[in-house]
């Protein structure tokens, strides 16, 4: 009995190690380097302009059709007010999962899947931008020294069903 009550108990101490560190895909835009949830992430994308969609917001470029789903493109530049929107070979779109939809994410590169545990990862400041202050949920640290390196970590899933992006009306309609 004792030893299945160790066994046991020692279950959830390692369970609980291997929820405080999760994986990030990152990605950059402009200069900033930012990073989302791997699970929400379907597929990476070479970018291939969208059909354009008239009176949709400004940063939504279209749509695609994935594989006979049509996926909403929203262009993360534009999204967060960032100058010189320019495509070129390293420009790729990051098909999500959100908010039970498909949703596709223009971003300048794509840098790798990191692992963050919980002491790399800082509270946001409060401030006011393009981005709601809600969507941001923490600064990531890699490394360390002169090659640390910061990663704005977003909520996608509440970032794409913002009202403001007009994505999911299709959701409330159901």
């Amino acid at each position: 009995m004792t030893a299945v009550s160790s066994a046991t108990e020692a279950a959830p101490a390692a369970h609980a190690s291997s929820q405080a560190a999760r994986e990030y895909l990152s990605f950059k835009l402009g200069a900033e380097e930012y990073g989302i949830d791997i699970l929400k992430v379907q597929e990476i994308r070479g970018y291939e302009a969208p059909t354009r969609i008239a009176n949709a917001p400004h940063f939504i470029k279209g749509v695609v059709n994935l594989r006979g789903v049509i996926v909403p493109i929203v262009d993360m530049r534009l999204r967060f007010d960032l100058a010189d929107v320019s495509y070129d070979t390293f420009t790729v779109v990051i098909i999500l999962n959100v908010a039970g939809r498909t949703v596709g994410m223009v971003v300048d590169s794509v840098s790798d899947v990191m692992e963050l545990g919980a002491s790399q990862i800082k509270p946001a400041p409060d401030f006011s931008g393009a981005i709601d202050a809600s969507c941001i949920t923490g600064l990531g640290t890699i490394g360390q020294g002169e090659g640390e390196r910061m990663l704005i970590l977003l909520d996608i899933e509440q970032m794409m069903s913002a009202p403001d992006m007009g994505l999911m009306e299709s959701q409330m309609l159901h």
